[in-house]
């Protein structure tokens, strides 16, 4: 089997099975609003991780907001095509993006 094409489908099916999961952010995470963006800093300990600071574009923010442990991927994707006036394969693919960034230095979980 050509490995391309079972990754294609590999990553097809966790996004399919991920649209109606619900996420919420990491409590060892604290959040800054300003302007349109956000700063995220990891804590452990009560002690800010400075070295590990993200900082979050408009679009970024906007799927920050959504993530509130309350409300699907599906949800989450359905409102940014709203709000940006985005096509649903551009918004999935800026949403599982973001998501799969995010899961990856701890910031957000299921």
């Amino acid at each position: 089997m050509n490995h391309k094409i079972l990754i294609h489908l590999v990553y097809n099916w966790n996004v399919m099975a991920g649209l109606k999961s619900i996420l919420s952010h990491s409590p060892s995470v604290v959040t800054r609003k300003t302007g349109n963006e956000y700063v995220l800093v990891p804590v452990t300990n009560n002690i800010a991780d400075m070295n590990s600071v993200y900082t979050l574009n408009e679009t970024g923010a906007f799927i920050w907001e959504y993530i509130n442990g309350k409300r699907s991927v599906e949800e989450i994707i359905s409102a940014l095509t709203s709000e940006y006036d985005i096509d649903i394969e551009t918004a999935k693919d800026d949403v599982f993006s973001f998501i799969e960034n995010m899961c990856k230095y701890l910031i957000i979980s299921e």
